[in-house]
């Protein structure tokens, strides 16, 4: 082994030799129980940030550590075509070549599309390849492959013929500079200033006005009613009459609803189904019209009149002044509200009313509601359950039409007499009336429509594959908070309609990593922080551990300091390695421990086992890196390893043979968080039959445990003197040995204070004592607060009785 620990030569080395020997790869006859990730497959342009690299550092412990358990794992590489994002990028290029999608045509631009994706995408699965992520490569699938399209519009046919796909005018976010519909889960909303206008809607009986308030005053220009609530004293006699509509001058009922905030604005709402997503279901109540005055390019329309073709904010400007001058502008203040924008380009969402094909959800929602309350599907942490319940026993129809080139086609077919031809393949002739003058549906489908087919799909649904009946159902899934709506929930729902099972049994939600300053990662805020950038300077093994050290169940700032942290672990564990292999030449690993701090390695190697074991178990990776940080700095280098360093000087085998042993299980410990240098330590440890990759994970051995708290006293003793110089007495040769060749306290210039140190532990037992005496910080504070104070009491207390003698 090299004298330095260089992290990128032995990192690139290993990952190209596992891929090379096949050790990544999954087959279906493979024995054993099986393992199975639904990896969130990524966007086809995109490039790995933050999230990606802490969500592929906890699957990736997640398959070495199953693997290394002799399951049959999988762990299915892919990508999604991304439809919006890959069409923007790409008609950008064309912009720069002065050209639009429409100069070229669908299918060149589809043709196009491919060849960028040749040249410029699929970057991400390279740099899933330098964290060390052991996917299975070979089999990486793409929403757009051959069979994986067909899956898609099987599904699509499916749910029509099940009569719950169908196409209908209602309500979208429309994103005029995507020129298409986008899902209510991927708008972005963000607090906007602007002006709140409170305008007087005159009676029609000249009885007086009833006064609105709007942020958005042409869209007036649609309005189809006022409401107001049932209860509202203030307007209960004007329910049944009308009033004239500014500006239009046309007349509009006055409607009750329960849905009316009498708390906003004045209490009486215009009603606008054309432009507001709560109107919208207002008016469909009351049977109410339904008018657009904004179109697709967000600017005013011919149904505007003297105001079409005007940009909204001019046209806001105009009717501003046409009410001033009528008398019927009551006031303008200003607001601070929630504005929706694309979560793609950013742009402003108009709520528009166009033809759409949608997907009624309900029916699908009950079961996957069920298997959520029944336990079969379990979240961790527990408290996004009912997040996820919440939203499911409200869900809304779907709207999964999108009007992209880019993507999977809708399988839909139109003759010129207006009737549908629904099939998987391009029909000769309509299915109704015969005629062989067929259109086919222009739109695409919404990319998560596919998506949420990806355990099963990937695995050769809709044929009976060997694969898809060894790995369905898979096992977990690992996400962020954001797409448990958005894939989550609709791929158990996918899983339950199409194979009658779910698709795996446990969702892990892992922490979201904001900037530094608290902020989110954005590369348009300028806070982004690419994780190359750490990798390059740390290591993979490095920015892994410093990761899942952040993996908390609470969003988490960025910190280079876990990180470095992980640097100086594997630093250490390189150079305590070499220094037992130095001196243990011709020596078979096994245990054979002699002495006290020989038994209290193995058993603390053995506790540890069974802590990451549980804490793995229940997808808590943040207090699993503390325990393995703990055993192999502070236990194994720092104690184990300066306490036998005199006789494997002395090179004696029996201490070089239970050293070799206890490094073969730390290595196995650590492998699943740390893999390269571990498989780099291990390779030099003699008598290798396989990689460690492949190697068994450790039994239970508990023939040790008796000795784990052996050296408690030892360590306190070194805390006391490393803090004030004051030597504790022990009772034992075994200690006093242990203490001096750890400490070596005769190297130390201090001179203690014994009496000093301790009037400051009893000050430090009596502040512990009060805090936890009362009730108001034991109630309040959060309890992981409160057992810390109570694990510092509790050392404060041993430290002061062993000063005392």
């Amino acid at each position: 082994m090299d004298p330095l620990y260089k992290p990128e030569g032995v990192e690139t080395r290993w990952q190209e030799t596992w891929e090379a020997e096949g050790l990544y790869e999954a087959e279906p006859d493979a024995a054993g129980p099986t393992f199975v990730i639904a990896i969130p497959p990524p966007n086809v342009t995109g490039e790995l940030h933050m999230g990606h690299a802490l969500n592929a550092s906890i699957q990736d412990l997640l398959i070495r550590w199953h693997r290394m358990r002799g399951f049959s794992t999988l762990w299915q590489p892919g990508y999604d075509h991304a439809g919006i994002a890959t069409q923007n990028v790409v008609e950008r290029d064309l912009a720069k070549e002065g050209m639009t999608r429409h100069d070229l045509g669908r299918e060149a631009f589809v043709e196009r599309t491919w060849a960028w994706l040749e040249h410029y995408g699929k970057v991400i699965y390279s740099q899933f390849r330098r964290l060390g992520a052991s996917l299975d490569y070979r089999r990486e699938r793409f929403t757009m492959d051959e069979g994986y399209v067909r899956a898609v519009l099987k599904y699509f046919v499916h749910l029509y013929d099940r009569g719950l796909m169908y196409r209908d005018n209602r309500i979208v976010n429309w994103c005029p500079r995507c020129a298409s519909a986008i899902s209510d889960l991927e708008v972005n909303h963000t607090d906007e200033d602007d002006t709140l206008y409170r305008i007087r809607y005159p009676l029609a009986d000249g009885a007086g006005h009833v006064t609105i308030a709007t942020v958005r005053p042409p869209t007036m220009l649609a309005d189809v009613a006022v409401a107001v609530h049932p209860d509202d004293d203030r307007y209960r006699e004007l329910v049944g009459k009308e009033a004239i509509l500014p500006v239009a001058e046309r007349r509009i009922p006055i409607v009750a609803d329960d849905r009316v905030d009498p708390e906003f604005g004045t209490g009486a709402v215009k009603i606008t189904p054309g432009h507001d997503p709560m109107d919208f279901e207002i008016g469909r109540t009351h049977g109410l019209p339904e008018l657009t005055v904004i179109g697709l390019d967000g600017n005013m329309n011919e149904e505007s009149g003297e105001f079409a073709g005007l940009e909204q904010k001019e046209a806001e400007k105009r009717i501003v002044a046409r009410l001033e001058e009528q008398g019927l502008l009551e006031s303008a203040e200003p607001y601070r509200h929630s504005v929706g924008h694309c979560d793609r380009c950013g742009s402003r969402i108009e709520p528009l009313i166009t033809l759409q094909w949608w997907c009624e959800m309900t029916e699908l929602a009950r079961p996957a509601i069920d298997v959520v309350k029944e336990g079969r599907v379990v979240f961790r942490p527990e408290r996004y359950a009912k997040i996820y319940l919440d939203w499911m026993e409200s869900i809304r129809p779907w709207c999964v039409s999108r009007q992209l080139w880019w993507g999977h086609r809708i399988p839909v077919w139109y003759c010129p007499d207006g009737h549908l031809t629904v099939v998987e393949t391009e029909p000769d002739a309509c299915a109704e009336c015969g005629s062989a003058e067929l259109t086919q549906d222009e739109d695409v489908m919404d990319t998560w429509f596919s998506s949420q087919l990806w355990p099963f799909a990937t695995l050769g649904w809709p044929d009976d594959t060997p694969e898809l009946r060894r790995w369905y159902p898979n096992d977990a899934s690992s996400t962020d908070r954001g797409i448990i709506f958005l894939w989550e929930a609709r791929m158990i729902m996918a899983g339950l309609e199409l194979m009658g099972e779910i698709p795996f049994h446990t969702v892990n939600i892992h922490s979201t990593i904001n900037a530094p300053d608290g902020r989110r990662m954005s590369k348009s805020l300028g806070t982004g922080i690419d994780p190359m950038g750490p990798i390059e300077q740390f290591g993979a093994d490095a920015t892994r551990y410093g990761l899942l050290k952040n993996s908390s169940t609470q969003d988490v700032r960025f910190s280079y300091g876990t990180i470095e942290e992980g640097r100086k672990l594997a630093n250490k564990l390189w150079n305590v390695s070499r220094l037992i292999l130095q001196h243990a030449e011709g020596v078979t690993p096994e245990a054979r421990p002699r002495e006290l701090e020989e038994r209290w390695i193995l058993a603390r190697i053995d506790a540890t086992r069974n802590e990451v074991e549980e804490a793995w178990g229940l997808y808590e990776f943040a207090p699993s890196m503390s325990a393995v940080y703990r055993l192999v700095f502070d236990d194994f280098c720092d104690w184990y390893a300066e306490a036998v360093k005199p006789r494997l000087y002395e090179r004696d085998p029996d201490t070089a043979a239970t050293a070799l042993a206890a490094l073969e299980r730390v290595l196995t410990l650590l492998h699943p968080v740390m893999p390269h240098v571990t498989e780099e330590i291990w390779t030099a440890l003699p008598a290798r039959e396989r990689r460690l990759i492949v190697s068994p994970w450790p039994e239970p051995d508990e023939r040790f445990a008796a000795d784990a708290g052996a050296l408690d006293r030892v360590q306190e003793a070194a805390q006391i003197f490393r803090r004030s110089g004051v030597e504790v007495e022990l009772s034992s040769d075994d200690e006093r040995r242990i203490f001096a060749a750890v400490v070596r306290p005769e190297r130390a210039r201090v001179d203690g204070n014994r009496e000093a140190e301790l009037e400051r532990l009893r000050k430090e037992v009596a502040r512990g004592e009060g805090m936890l005496a009362n009730e108001r910080f034991t109630r309040n504070a959060p309890a992981e607060v409160v057992e810390a104070e109570r694990e510092k009491l509790e050392r404060y207390r041993r430290e002061l009785a062993a000063l005392e003698g």
